[in-house]
């Protein structure tokens, strides 16, 4: 095995858009479930209202790409209203069922092809990079060393997905730090008790889900943005990669989705890189390298769930702040 090279694609993941895109996307969750303990499991849903928004808003209506993303960020705000109306006074379980109902549904409708000549059906949508790589201010070249080297519409992709990331976490932190966001706080402890004092909790729920729904979209712009966007990707298991960056970093925390999203995505990388070598090897009990690349989704699973058994509170988590045992 190569391991110079496996631990080279291992590092350069760390810092790759699909990463940024999964820290959004934990962040916006860590909002919803973290804070306002909501079980959004349609995190996917938001992620491909923010992607197709930005993608359809270049293609279909020529806009530059910045005004695009606002307009993703603006759909997915509507795509939350709609979907809160009606569910938020649902709690737990239910809560959990029917956003992820509602997030399949989302995906379907891409996936049809009744709108193929908008959102490109099950081939998806490519070709609106044009406006983003013209306003990029590096000059043509590769810059950086060692695994993170890139040209320059590469690191523009990069230095976006990271600005994007830090304005998120700068006004998830201060949003939490104000009398809002313990407000929110305590709807997830006891929605009752706040409401006794005279809180609209169901206004608090909505904003709530409209704010970390908008971040999450934010995430699946960033995704998109070095590639094309893809129906395929916006699957449920995306929800349950989202919430294992999620609960590994910490869901009541803000730096904690940042932490768990670098870690998620630095192991899948690993494993997606050793287990094929291990079993070219024939270190695997005679598995070929398909069935090796996809071991490293079951390994997933079960860590979720050893996450949910053994460490609820996540790495930077306070176990007495939130656990999934009440």
């Amino acid at each position: 095995m190569d391991w110079l090279q496996i631990l080279s694609n291992t590092a350069s993941s760390i810092i790759s858009p699909a990463t940024l895109g999964y820290a959004l996307a934990a962040l916006g969750l860590a909002v919803h479930f973290g804070y306002a303990g909501l079980i959004n499991m349609g995190i996917a849903g938001f992620m491909a209202i923010g992607a197709y928004g930005y993608a359809i808003s270049i293609l279909t209506f020529g806009l530059e790409w910045w005004l695009a993303a606002l307009v993703g960020l603006a759909a997915s705000a509507v795509f939350a209203l709609i979907l809160g109306i009606p569910t938020l006074r649902l709690r737990g379980d239910y809560l959990a069922i029917v956003t992820i109902a509602a997030a399949e549904v989302l995906r379907l409708m891409f996936l049809t092809t009744a709108f193929d000549d908008v959102t490109g059906s099950a081939d998806g949508l490519s070709g609106y990079h044009a406006s983003f790589r013209a306003s990029n201010p590096i000059p043509p070249g590769t810059y950086g060393f060692g695994p993170w080297t890139y040209n320059e519409t590469q690191w523009w992709v990069r230095i976006m997905g990271i600005i994007t990331v830090v304005i998120a976490v700068m006004v998830v932190w201060m949003l939490m730090r104000s009398p809002w966001g313990r407000t929110l706080k305590g709807i997830r402890e006891d929605e009752d008790a706040v409401r006794s004092l005279g809180k609209n909790v169901f206004s608090y729920k909505m904003q709530s889900l409209v704010l970390g729904g908008m971040i999450a979209a934010a995430g699946g712009i960033v995704y998109a943005l070095p590639s094309a966007v893809s129906p395929g990707v916006y699957v449920t298991s995306l929800t349950f990669f989202v919430w294992t960056a999620l609960l590994l970093g910490g869901a009541a925390t803000v730096f904690g989705p940042i932490l768990g999203s670098l870690i998620f995505w630095a192991l899948q990388t690993f494993l997606s890189n050793v287990l094929p070598a291990m079993a070219s090897a024939g270190l695997l009990f005679g598995m070929s390298q398909i069935q090796a690349s996809i071991l490293r989704f079951i390994l997933v699973g079960v860590a979720l769930m050893l996450l949910v058994i053994f460490m609820p509170q996540g790495i930077l988590g306070n176990k007495k702040e939130l656990t999934f045992v009440k």
